[in-house]
């Protein structure tokens, strides 16, 4: 007959939530890996010895933690998934009668605990995978992805002169208390030849847009010199080829390419290149190499890394970069030869260009000036066809110039060409779309450093718990002495083939 299962809402009097884990779950397998009571002494100095007593710091890191591993940015969605699970409920060490946390302890917590502290739980994380072996760390690959901020583009207001804003905020400061802070004040404002620059700059290219026909009289031309976001200021205007222009922050990555587990990771300023950081992130993951007993040695990055001083200071620093050169760098000028020794070049009539000066680049690059002399281009009989509207010929080079050429011979060697292929371009697919970075739900380069921070120990874990140590599996064969000539042949046959059963 018909079975139909029938349900009465009964109190539960003998229900332990132990008992409903099983050993496989990830939560569980979780809690006996990862040893978080050290948070109790870090935090100890937060709180006051008096008053009522606060939300337990171990249950906050686990909480987020939970958001970054099921890919949830809202915390009131977090709290909501929490409440439903029995897992989430042991692995917090909540009973099922008892309340979890308001989602604005969450937030004021967050604000409370200084970085540090989540740097030092992605330390022992860290640790952890180099204790199971996933960390080589002689070779790092680095590179960096934008992050959207919690901010709009809605939120963006024109920056006023400095001096427009002193006077402003000096009238404000005598009627109300406290005064403005000054970085606040760098940020709303600009130097007064900047914003000019940037107007005329943008009337022309709406004159030139109208020209076309593609004139929008409600269009708005955005830049980080002229505006600054109300919501976020710590936030950037940047733009990624293929995507729409938006505010973001810049999470720069260092990968040990043995396993892909991350070794360092930093929030940085969108609008910023990325070879400004490369010093910085660099130092980082070599001071916790250093702490586990590991060196790094080589460093592979893209070409937005190309960069002369980047290249000296890695070699400097014993570090062998795979950083290939822009486009635009000539190992080799036609018609001019260099001599090292006089630190010249000479031309195809064998006059010389001496060095000159140190110049510097828009971007702040560092070259070397050669000038000819003016007798010898003034007489010289390849002057129609060297510089026909010139009075003498002149060079600039990198001031790393020798730096640029031993990296663009390991680009073209056969281990570069193997270098190459490696990137950490699936690492940040899975932090923007698995770990709960597609957006930042926080504001402040402070708060976007600690939710990478947070994204990336939620992966080192992953990483960690999916480990599986190779085992060589051997197996003995007896085998019983044939009798010669023919039976021997057969006997090393098989002697050959167990010798190469053990070498596996």
């Amino acid at each position: 007959m018909q079975g139909k299962k029938q349900f009465t809402d009964q109190v539960v009097t003998h229900f332990r939530l132990s008992e409903r884990m099983p050993p496989h779950n990830l939560y569980r397998r979780l809690d006996e890996l990862l040893d978080l009571a050290f948070l109790y002494q870090q935090t100890q100095a937060l709180y006051s010895h008096t008053g009522q007593p606060s939300h337990d710091p171990v249950v906050f890191f686990k909480l987020v933690l939970v958001g970054h591993l099921e890919n949830i940015t809202s915390d009131r969605r977090l709290l909501k998934h929490c409440a439903l699970r029995l897992d989430l409920h042991w692995f917090l060490g909540y009973e099922l009668e008892e309340d979890l946390p308001w989602h604005s302890t969450l937030s004021r917590t967050r604000q409370l605990y200084p970085a540090t502290l989540f740097e030092q739980l992605f330390d022992r994380v860290f640790r952890l995978c180099v204790a199971q072996g996933l960390v080589k760390g002689d070779t790092q690959a680095v590179d960096s992805a934008p992050v959207k901020a919690n901010a709009s583009l809605d939120s963006l207001c024109e920056k006023q002169s400095a001096l427009e804003l002193s006077a402003g905020l000096r009238v404000v400061d005598e009627d109300s208390q406290p005064p403005v802070a000054p970085p606040l004040v760098a940020l709303c404002s600009a130097p007064a030849h900047q914003l000019r620059h940037e107007a005329r700059r943008q009337a022309k290219r709406q004159q030139q847009a109208g020209s076309l026909g593609a004139k929008n009289p409600h269009a708005r031309l955005l830049s980080n010199k002229t505006h600054y976001s109300t919501t976020d200021p710590d936030a950037r205007i940047s733009v990624k080829p293929g995507k729409a222009r938006a505010l973001n922050f810049l999470c720069s990555l260092a990968v040990d390419t043995a396993y892909g587990v991350i070794s360092q990771v930093q929030a940085d300023l969108a609008d910023s290149r990325d070879s400004l950081h490369l010093p910085g992130l660099v130092r980082h993951v070599q001071q916790r190499l250093a702490a586990n007993d590991l060196q790094l040695q080589d460093l592979f990055a893209d070409t937005g890394y190309s960069n002369g001083f980047n290249y000296a200071w890695l070699e400097n620093s014993n570090i062998i970069p795979w950083i290939p050169v822009f486009g635009a760098y000539k190992p080799v000028l036609d018609g001019f030869t260099y001599h090292a020794d006089v630190d010249e070049y000479r031309c195809r009539a064998g006059k010389s260009l001496p060095f000159r000066k140190y110049c510097t680049t828009a971007d702040g690059g560092w070259m070397k000036h050669y000038r000819a002399f003016y007798q010898d281009c003034q007489h010289c009989d390849f002057k129609a066809s060297c510089v026909p509207y010139a009075d003498h010929k002149q060079l600039n080079r990198s001031a790393f110039e020798a730096a640029y050429h031993r990296a663009w011979h390991r680009q073209r060697s056969r281990q570069g060409q193997h270098m190459r292929q490696r990137t950490i371009e699936p690492v940040f697919g899975n932090l923007l779309h698995h770990y709960g970075l597609r957006r930042i739900n926080v504001r402040g380069q402070a708060g976007a450093y600690k939710s990478m921070l947070l994204a990336t120990i939620a992966y080192n874990l992953k990483k960690l718990l999916r480990y599986r140590p190779e085992r060589t599996q051997r197996m003995a064969i007896a085998l019983a002495m044939p009798s010669p000539p023919l039976g021997r042949f057969f006997w090393l046959r098989a002697r050959h083939k167990l010798a190469k059963m053990e070498s596996r």
